[in-house]
């Protein structure tokens, strides 16, 4: 049998997308005194829930900052892969608090639709005018289409875009409010902030609880790889084949491949081509292949449990762009 195990650099998050977070997250904290303050004057919950969901977004941003300090941190003895999955972990971490934040915010809501009363709707249109602005700053400066495949940056970009929106529906509440002296306009906001909240959040669960529990990446069929594999000349069969990711951007591979008896060039040969595969049509850079003969599986010589026939490791370096 023949081992290969094929590397390549990890993506990080750059420089500038910590810089980019260090500023977000001095903004969004100097914006969350100030909405607290204005909607506690105003007596609005809707401002008082934004607050609140700013608030976590400090949090959030925190969070990210570290995921990406983590991540550019390369393996060492004990953790051998890196800290790749520390942003994973972050926004996983950062979901969760956005889900206890709209739990909380769906009561008050109850609350208020029970007992409304009159809010200062000058103070909520000026507030949440600020708050579209200064998100949708920081949203476009942390790029979220450049991060849409880093879980802990886009769990940070989600909650920009998601303040941004509920400041805008803060607004047109306000001025509904204004013209038509409904109040309850105000809990319904939070409402609807509440639902926008669980809506990002879960996505970002889903696909960190998937990353974290190694399940198969986002995007990639298990028969589709075998199928590609078994398709390459010189392969008989895949089997034991088991996809998962190191982290939001990474994914490794490792099976065992069936193939005739031939000769060391010519395995070499296959093996390339099967790393070549993975990278191209999968993004799998990190892979191990173990090469199993067809003399060894019918004379039923169990070399691959004991160790009895000879064996060569190569290593493998494919980059792709």
């Amino acid at each position: 049998m023949a081992t290969s195990h094929q590397h390549s650099d990890h993506h990080h998050p750059s420089h500038s997308a910590g810089r980019a977070l260090f500023i977000a997250l001095a903004l969004n904290s100097a914006f969350v005194v100030v909405e607290a303050i204005a909607g506690w004057r105003a007596d609005s919950l809707a401002l008082l829930s934004d607050a609140g969901h700013n608030l976590t977004d400090v949090f959030a941003l925190m969070l990210a900052a570290v995921g990406v300090y983590l991540q550019r941190r390369p393996g060492d003895h004990t953790r051998t892969y890196g800290y790749q999955r520390a942003g994973v972990l972050a926004a996983f971490v950062n979901a969760l608090t956005l889900v206890i934040l709209a739990g909380f915010i769906f009561y008050e809501s109850y609350q208020h639709l029970l007992n409304p009363h009159p809010v200062a709707e000058s103070v909520m249109i000026v507030v949440a005018a600020v708050g579209v602005v200064v998100n949708l700053s920081i949203a476009w400066a942390l790029g979220g289409h450049h991060h849409q495949h880093d879980l802990s940056m886009r769990a940070a970009w989600l909650h920009m875009a998601g303040d941004a929106a509920a400041s805008a529906a803060i607004i047109v509440g306000a001025i509904v409010m204004r013209y038509t002296g409904w109040h309850a306009i105000d809990p319904l906001l939070s409402i609807v902030i509440g639902i926008a909240i669980v809506w990002a959040a879960w996505g970002v669960i889903r696909d960190s609880l998937n990353i974290l529990l190694e399940g198969l990446p986002k995007g990639v069929k298990l028969a589709e790889v075998a199928d590609t594999l078994a398709r390459i000349p010189g392969v008989v069969d895949v089997h034991d084949l088991h996809v998962w990711s190191l982290g939001s951007q990474t994914h490794a591979l490792s099976c065992h491949v069936l193939i005739e008896d031939m000769a060391t060039s010519v395995s070499e040969s296959i093996l390339r081509d099967i790393n070549e595969a993975l990278c191209d049509r999968f993004g799998i850079r990190h892979s191990t292949v173990q090469f199993e003969h067809v003399r060894c599986v019918l004379a039923e010589s169990h070399c691959t449990a004991h160790g009895h026939a000879s064996h060569a490791v190569t290593e493998q370096h494919v980059h792709r762009a």
